[in-house]
């Protein structure tokens, strides 16, 4: 167990170590190193998640037992990989919306209330088109971090997409029953 748990200590580690390095790429708008790293820390998180190694006698990895703080580890390290991997896509020309929603949905698996995933599921809803979508991820966003102009402001945004196809759709029906 003592060399198991070294495998898993070093793993843990080297996918801090992509998510910390992907990070500095980040801020230096490197965004396909950063994407990139992300990337290379998920695939070290993968070998760990228990939820993914479904041993069959003999076949693939055994699985894994972790100890409440390495899984703990485990899952604030993929959330926050999933969540910096989204904000990458964004700043990626042009922007893979669809992609950026399906890494907000991992890291909020993970992390129910985690904002900047919330935020970034309602970023890449809203531009997907689908408004009130967006307003509910928005909303939950907005009501951890009130004061945040970028939330408040795709809030707004989303309101007045959701107002205007109100609008239209009555104004299409009007005609109908006159």
């Amino acid at each position: 167990m003592a060399e198991q748990d070294g495998s898993i200590e070093d793993r843990l580690s080297q996918a801090s170590l992509f998510k910390s390095q992907g990070n500095t790429c980040y801020s230096e708008h490197r965004i396909r190193e950063a994407v990139s790293l992300y990337h290379r820390a998920l695939l070290q998180l993968r070998s760990l998640d228990p939820q993914l190694l479904s041993p069959l006698s003999g076949l693939g990895p055994q699985s894994l037992e972790l100890s409440s703080q390495q899984m703990e580890k485990l899952k604030n390290l993929q959330a926050d990989c999933y969540s910096n991997l989204a904000a990458c896509l964004l700043q990626s020309q042009p922007p893979k919306y669809e992609r950026v929603y399906e890494c907000s949905l991992q890291a909020l698996k993970i992390q129910p209330d985690n904002v900047k995933a919330l935020y970034r599921a309602g970023v890449s809803s809203y531009h997907l088109k689908d408004y009130s979508r967006a307003y509910d991820y928005l909303t939950k966003a907005a009501s951890k971090q009130p004061k945040d102009t970028n939330i408040r402001r795709y809030l707004q945004l989303a309101d007045a997409a959701i107002s205007a196809s109100r609008a239209e759709e009555k104004q299409r029906y009007q005609g109908m029953f006159d």
